[in-house]
């Protein structure tokens, strides 16, 4: 009965190894450095606020991520520039200031919603602005935080990962700081969700 038990486990266990193995440098994962992992395991997703695909990534996949990423895993974000020309960078900025002022669930939804579901166009940092005192955010805050040394070093950090990264299109996923799960040769999110849970434990 236990031999019996213990082979049906190794064929359960069996599938799974092997897809794991299948997971090739090159084609599922980049290297993007030769240096040091991140200190701590992380998955760290780049996005932007005008990519109808990181709208669908935030209500679908980003949830799983927080709630089935390895034990001791990190979950980082990066808004990326270089998507809506001028208003990349405002975007980022609101992105960067939303985290210091700890609203950052409630203004990323209200962003994703605005450019998506309402059709609104954002023009300058004050039609910005505006949102966020939509949501409750003290306009006088929103400027301090806006102008703000901590912002600014956020935003030159996230232009920094993405560059380092080779980011050319969101959404992205890099692990540990060292690997970029690459989306031309998988088939689904969860595939994508897969590959960065096997890379976190990768130094």
């Amino acid at each position: 009965m236990k031999k019996a038990l213990l082979i049906a486990v190794a064929m359960l266990i069996a599938p799974i190894a092997a897809i794991a193995a299948d997971y090739k440098e090159g084609v599922h994962y980049t290297v993007i450095n030769q240096g040091p992992a991140t200190a701590k395991p992380e998955i760290a997703e780049f996005f932007s606020f005008y990519c109808p695909h990181c709208f669908n990534f935030a209500k679908t996949e980003v949830p799983k991520i927080k709630a089935n990423k390895p034990e001791g895993v990190v979950f980082k974000q990066h808004h990326v520039e270089f998507i809506g020309k001028e208003m990349g960078i405002e975007m980022s900025r609101a992105f960067a200031v939303a985290h210091q002022l700890k609203v950052d669930a409630k203004i990323e939804h209200a962003l994703f919603s605005a450019i998506h579901d309402k059709k609104q166009h954002f023009t300058n940092r004050d039609d910005i602005r505006k949102l966020f005192i939509a949501n409750g955010v003290d306009g006088k805050d929103f400027d301090a935080a806006a102008n703000s040394f901590m912002v600014s070093a956020q935003m030159s950090q996230m232009k920094r990962a993405t560059e380092n990264a080779k980011i050319s299109g969101v959404p992205a996923l890099v692990v540990n700081g060292k690997y970029r799960v690459e989306t031309g040769a998988i088939k689904s999110y969860d595939e994508l969700l897969d590959i960065a849970y096997y890379l976190t434990s990768m130094k």
